[in-house]
């Protein structure tokens, strides 16, 4: 004998027709907790009963749950509510733009053995250079010549983390006072970073393709720095708009820099995604800082950032870093070195990619493709809209269980009205992550 439902059911008060005032209404008993994951829903002709609607509106309503992910149908059973609510101890954290999972243990059990042939004991016996060793130098200047960046590994300083190469960047070319241009919305950990440090911030208008040099070039005319002047930018991938310049955009970025007399500090974790585009760093390598490393395009746990610097730069870092020095851990290095030389960079670029979009598709078929701004080769997806309302969407959301990028932490200028929502992709399971765009998408629906 089959349980009844614990569901009281009923229609939404909106809704342009029955079905929809069906999925509405259950829809927002799965998000606000009072149908919890596993729960039976009534039988069909039993609802349609119930609420003297059409069987055939029943099952319409039930189809359009399933392919949100909010319910599972089990034949011969019934249907479920497929969400398991979080409003406990445990969200789904859709806040951190991580890659998605791609390193299997055999292939780090394979590299564990690689490494032990051939590791150098002196890395672990002594300390570090400020700017890290020369081998690992030279390890990490092969690294970026995978993604079209040929720098001379004297020019190159190693860090823990491509943050730590960003911080540095900022105190050698901005520093306290000075004035950070950067696109109206942007990376939040750069905007905390830049704020911390005393950086006076200006948000450049943008478009499809970033930041627009006519916007940027207004705006230097207008800077009168007690520092320095720099213009951060992430050209490939922009966290969180996902938007890619073209080579002509990059170029024109450029000019408008070196007529103005700007540093350039180009972000360039997600230019593994850049397909043949110029960096920043290859077109003005004498007034371009560029800052990558290793998490975002290999994976979170390997720990190495680098920061590629113009020559008249390397002195005045070095200098910095004799107070904090900041190089990576020899292990770390060695990873990377054994990757390069296996083909297991190729490998893991190669899978990422997949598994992004993958992702993307996933996203877009949940939330709908008509206002999402998504590249397939981005951990993220973006979604315009007033600060206010993404502020009310983010606040639900946390309420059910799934967490997002507060708006505001993403906004060059915080008293911006203009902000959205950046909804990460890569660090949930599949499942979690289905299961967070389903509710996701019934927030949406009802914020609208």
């Amino acid at each position: 004998m089959l349980l009844r439902s614990s569901w009281t059911p009923r229609l939404a008060s909106n809704g342009t027709n029955a079905t929809e005032r069906v999925v509405l209404a259950l829809a927002d008993d799965i998000v606000e907790g009072r149908l919890a994951g596993g729960d039976r829903l009534p039988a069909h002709r039993d609802l349609a009963k119930t609420l003297q609607i059409g069987l055939g509106t029943v099952t319409k309503a039930y189809a359009i749950l399933e392919r949100r992910g909010l319910t599972r149908s089990v034949k011969g059973r019934g249907t479920f509510v497929a969400i398991h609510q979080a409003h406990g101890d445990r969200q789904i954290d859709l806040s951190s733009n991580a890659p998605p999972a791609a390193l299997g243990a055999r292939v780090l059990a394979r590299t564990l053995t690689g490494i032990a042939r051939k590791i150098d004991a002196d890395h672990f016996n002594l300390y570090a250079p400020p700017g890290g060793h020369l081998e690992h130098r030279r390890v990490l200047a092969r690294w970026l010549e995978t993604i079209g960046l040929v720098v001379d590994p004297s020019q190159l300083v190693l860090t823990s983390s491509a943050r730590q190469a960003l911080s540095l960047a900022f105190d050698l070319v901005c520093g306290r006072q000075g004035v950070l241009l950067t696109e109206r919305i942007t990376y939040p950990g750069a905007l905390a970073l830049a704020r911390r440090k005393g950086c006076r911030i200006q948000g450049v208008e943008m478009d499809a393709e970033g930041m627009v040099p006519q916007a940027l070039a207004q705006a230097l005319d207008g800077v009168a720095p007690a520092g320095g002047t720099a213009v951060y930018l992430t050209p490939t991938l922009h966290n969180p708009t996902t938007a890619t310049m073209s080579a002509k955009r990059r170029r024109a970025i450029v000019a408008v820099c070196r007529r103005a007399g700007a540093w350039i500090i180009e972000d360039g974790v997600y230019a593994a995604a850049s397909d043949g585009l110029p960096q920043l760093a290859t077109l003005a390598p004498d007034i371009t800082l560029h800052v990558n490393g290793l998490s975002k395009s290999l994976g979170p746990g390997l720990q190495v950032g680098v920061l590629a610097l113009p020559p008249e730069l390397c002195g005045p870092a070095q200098d910095l870093l004799q107070d904090v020095p900041m190089a990576p851990s020899a292990f770390s290095c060695a990873v990377v070195d054994e990757w390069l030389a296996t083909g297991v960079v190729a490998s893991v670029q190669r899978d990422l990619r997949h598994e992004a979009r993958r992702r993307s598709r996933l996203a877009v078929s949940l939330l709908g493709a008509s206002e999402l701004v998504w590249h397939p080769d981005a951990y993220n997806v973006w979604l315009p809209m007033r600060r206010d309302a993404a502020e009310g969407v983010v606040s639900a959301a946390t309420h059910a269980g799934v967490k997002l990028t507060p708006p505001q932490t993403l906004m060059a200028n915080p008293k911006d009205k203009a902000s959205g929502l950046r909804i990460c992709l890569g660090g949930p399971s599949l499942d979690e992550l289905t299961g967070a765009l389903a509710l996701l998408a019934t927030l949406l629906k009802r914020s609208a």
